[in-house]
């Protein structure tokens, strides 16, 4: 008799030319991504040519019982690593039938906003580091940490290595080369400055992509959480005290900083960012305050500042970009639990359509 895992292994391809598209869509928080799959008769790789799909809104806080249906439409296309063969994984956003974006539907306002021909033009690369907790399954306590107690003061765990500092390590390069696999253009991996705590990196992107590549590299994480039997939280403050919080700092180029002198082209980018303080604050991620404390390599939440090499401003600009004379910064706001579509548009819209 065929084990289970033979049957989830079972390779397709010398059978049928049928594959298994899995729909990815985000939920009614903003942040519980949903999926379900279905047949098509054969290998796609445009998602123009897929077929639009729907769900039951109701139940998942996006529609009312008596006028439930939204309507899926695929944006983005990825290998799926868990079916493998040429079953792929489909970024979505929701529509009403009459074909107006839903409330919940980041994606779409950011769409208009990387076409705008003056955001085009420059070609805006993003690079997000998303930071995230592990979590022991029914008890909501860090992996690694003993029940109902604390580990050692934070030092030992950041970039490290052995049983009693690193845990969860092969959930972390599981997803890693899954993501890889995938065709997400994951850039790297660490472990943070809390224990149970990781980060991968997504990018250089450009655009639109940035987010639909950040968003299907949490569905995979959460698929694989999901077979380790392990909970992540995005909280931006999953522990109070004097443990560091989860951010999700987000990297930022356009062609002109990139370009000789594009130091001064960065400068005049912060400046606009300090005048739209409060507005992409709140736009930054639910419990940001809990994180944005002044403390544990941030800037306090009411203030902004900037700086070379300071990670404790709200704005870093890196050593080697202030000796090119060029390069990017980094918006150190953005709490885990962001909306990459939200804030990567956010700061293309203040830096290159905003007028002061």
């Amino acid at each position: 008799m065929a084990l289970l895992t033979d049957l989830l292994n079972l390779d397709l391809s010398g059978s049928t030319d049928k594959i298994i598209a899995e729909y990815i869509w985000i939920g009614g928080s903003g942040m519980d991504l949903r999926s379900k799959a279905r047949t098509l008769p054969g290998p796609v790789s445009d998602p123009s040519k897929l077929p639009k799909w729907n769900y039951d809104g109701s139940s998942t806080g996006q529609a009312p019982g008596e006028d439930s249906e939204v309507i899926l439409y695929p944006q983005a296309i990825f290998k799926d690593p868990f079916r493998r063969g040429n079953n792929i994984l489909v970024m979505c956003d929701c529509y009403t039938p009459a074909g107006e974006p839903i409330p919940t539907n980041k994606r779409n306002a950011a769409a208009k906003i990387f076409s705008n021909p003056a955001v085009a033009a420059e070609e805006p690369w993003y690079g997000i580091e998303q930071e995230y907790t592990l979590l022991q399954k029914d008890i909501n306590w860090p992996l690694g940490w003993p029940v109902g107690g604390f580990p050692g003061p934070q030092g030992p765990y950041y970039c490290s290595i052995g049983a009693e500092k690193s845990f969860g390590r092969d959930i972390v390069d599981s997803h890693y080369k899954a993501c890889l696999f995938a065709g997400i253009n994951i850039s790297g991996i660490n472990g943070e400055v809390m224990p149970g705590q990781w980060e991968f990196q997504v990018g250089p992107s450009v655009g639109i992509s940035a987010g639909d590549q950040v968003w299907v590299a949490r569905y995979i994480l959460e698929r694989i959480t999901e077979i380790a039997g392990v909970v992540v939280t995005f909280d931006p403050k999953p522990i109070p005290g004097d443990w560091n919080g989860a951010g999700a700092h987000t990297n930022y180029s356009t062609e002109s900083m990139r370009k000789d002198g594009g130091f001064e082209v960065i400068v005049a980018a912060v400046e606009k960012l300090k005048l739209r303080h409060k507005e992409h604050i709140a736009a930054y991620g639910e419990g940001n305050e809990r994180r944005l404390t002044g403390k544990h390599e941030t800037a306090d939440i009411h203030t902004f500042s900037w700086g070379v090499a300071n990670r404790g401003a709200s704005i870093r600009v890196g050593r080697e970009t202030e000796q090119n004379g060029k390069g990017y910064f980094e918006d150190r706001r953005p709490a885990s639990n962001m909306d990459p579509y939200v804030v990567t548009a956010m700061i293309a819209d203040t830096t290159l359509l905003w007028k002061p």
